[in-house]
């Protein structure tokens, strides 16, 4: 048993130092995003709009977002999505290069116009930003890792425990 044990030792120790820098993108992330409706810099915060109804079409939505210059947006391929909130009276335009303007439902004015940071985060954070064979290998064994640490950790936490048992058992 006492081979075991140095094994689980020497393997939790370095499973943590190979996998120290991934680990720490991860779990840094993660807290941002934990935190992203509190942390105006990760996402900005939703507004609210006049309107309970959408009022607008699809051309005033482009025109209104066309207007924001940090957006560049000039046709429908500068945007990536948009998020509709009816009870807000809001749109929130996602544009491809990052920024997020906020639309009224009503009458398409500029609620909001900021830089979104949630969806880069999201990306370091599952490592689709280097690449997909980083996110299937690295980023996968990572969790996989730190799942395995979990568990090495709990029992060498439970070793000392066990020992003081055993020891109290004897006399």
């Amino acid at each position: 048993m006492p081979a075991f044990n140095r094994n689980i030792r020497r393997l939790h120790r370095w499973s943590a130092i190979v996998f120290a820098i991934p680990l720490l993108l991860v779990v840094v992330t993660g807290l941002m995003l934990q935190l992203k409706k509190q942390v105006p810099w990760v996402q900005p915060p939703t507004q609210r709009g006049a309107a309970a109804e959408l009022k607008i079409g699809w051309d005033e939505i482009l025109s209104s977002v066309a207007k924001v210059p940090e957006a560049q947006v000039a046709r429908w391929e500068d945007i990536n999505r948009i998020d509709a909130r009816p009870s807000r009276g809001l749109l929130k335009v996602r544009c491809q290069n990052g920024w997020e303007v906020q639309l009224d439902a009503g009458d398409a004015s500029v609620l909001s116009s900021k830089k979104r940071r949630s969806d880069w985060i999201e990306s370091l954070h599952d490592g689709s930003f280097f690449s997909d064979w980083a996110k299937i290998t690295v980023f996968l064994a990572n969790g996989l890792v730190l799942l395995g640490l979990w568990f090495t950790g709990v029992y060498l936490w439970y070793l000392p425990i066990q020992s003081k048992r055993r020891k109290k058992s004897k006399r």
